[in-house]
């Protein structure tokens, strides 16, 4: 695994912008989701894996959601 090393500024409101080399590497695209780790002095920034999505095919009712809870529940 290649290391990449950038120096970036924080900004207003603590905002750092991960240089383009970076994300281009990951394909880390607008909307994705990054994890924020603090090991020691060392922050680390990383891609969150992406969550799996059902389809369905159709919309998700109140009542669907409501069993799919109850059914969690029960395998407690």
């Amino acid at each position: 695994m290649e290391t990449i090393k950038e120096k970036v500024k924080v900004t207003k409101n603590f905002r750092v912008t991960i240089p383009s080399k970076i994300r281009n590497k990951i394909d880390l695209k607008e909307g994705n989701i990054v994890e924020v780790v603090l090991n020691g002095e060392e922050i680390i920034i990383r891609k969150s894996p992406k969550r799996p999505r059902i389809r369905l095919g159709r919309k998700l009712t109140l009542r669907d959601i409501e069993l799919v809870i109850k059914r969690g529940e029960e395998g407690l």
